[in-house]
């Protein structure tokens, strides 16, 4: 299925948040600060970086686990941590298990989220099986029922429970999350978004705005330290 029809199959809706305020302050280690962006991603790091990434993410794809496994700590290390680089995390979703991940790593406050994505990202294998696993009578329990009951089956039958209480979540406050139909359409946007802007797969990136033609850490870091010699 093409992304423009994962697209059309989403829900549309418009979601505005304001940024922080950049500041600067030396010594400090900007893997700490964590905002809300306009466009509702997630972005770590200084608002005021000289280089400013953006990472379009699927949860359900490998070539994402692989990017977090690979680049995550090192881009957090090597490059946010002193404030040269900050990243934006978006989501691009491409089915109706993505869309569940997506709504749990978007639970609670936005400080979590970055610990929530590295946990499903990097525990891909673990879960991911379920996909192909799972007869049709299981499939028909993700796409039939209202909104709330779709995501709580899915979080069902892929453990996703336990792996949230393994970061502290109770199950109300996880269902809480789950039955959020408001975040699941400002996802959809998102999605949306990102086609429009000429991403064709995940992981995608944008650096200052550009679209990368690096779609792993190796690219990318190449990429990131000729932007920053230039800057």
């Amino acid at each position: 299925m093409t992304l423009a029809k994962i697209a059309a199959l989403a829900f549309a809706a418009a979601l505005s948040i304001g940024a922080t305020t950049p500041q600067t302050l030396p010594g400090r280690d900007w893997n700490r600060a964590v905002a809300v962006t306009a466009a509702g991603g997630h972005l770590l790091g200084n608002p005021a970086a000289e280089v400013k990434l953006v990472e379009f993410v699927s949860y359900t794809c490998p070539h994402c686990s692989a990017f977090e496994k690979a680049g995550g700590s090192a881009l957090q290390v090597g490059y946010v941590a002193s404030g040269k680089v900050s990243v934006e995390v978006r989501h691009l979703v491409r089915d109706p298990v993505d869309l569940t991940v997506a709504l749990l790593t978007n639970c609670g406050n936005p400080s979590r989220f970055f610990g929530n994505h590295a946990l499903f990202l990097r525990g891909q294998d673990k879960w991911i099986p379920r996909m192909s696993l799972t007869g049709p009578a299981f499939q028909q329990r993700w796409t039939t029922g209202d909104f709330a009951t779709r995501m709580r089956a899915i979080a069902t039958d892929f453990g996703f429970y336990a792996m949230m209480a393994s970061r502290g979540y109770d199950r109300p406050t996880v269902d809480r999350c789950l039955a959020d139909e408001g975040k699941g359409r400002r996802l959809a946007e998102m999605t949306q978004a990102a086609i429009e802007a000429g991403v064709k797969g995940t992981p995608s990136f944008l650096v200052d705005g550009a679209l990368s033609d690096a779609h792993d850490w190796r690219g990318l870091e190449t990429e990131l330290r000729a932007r920053l010699k230039r800057s």
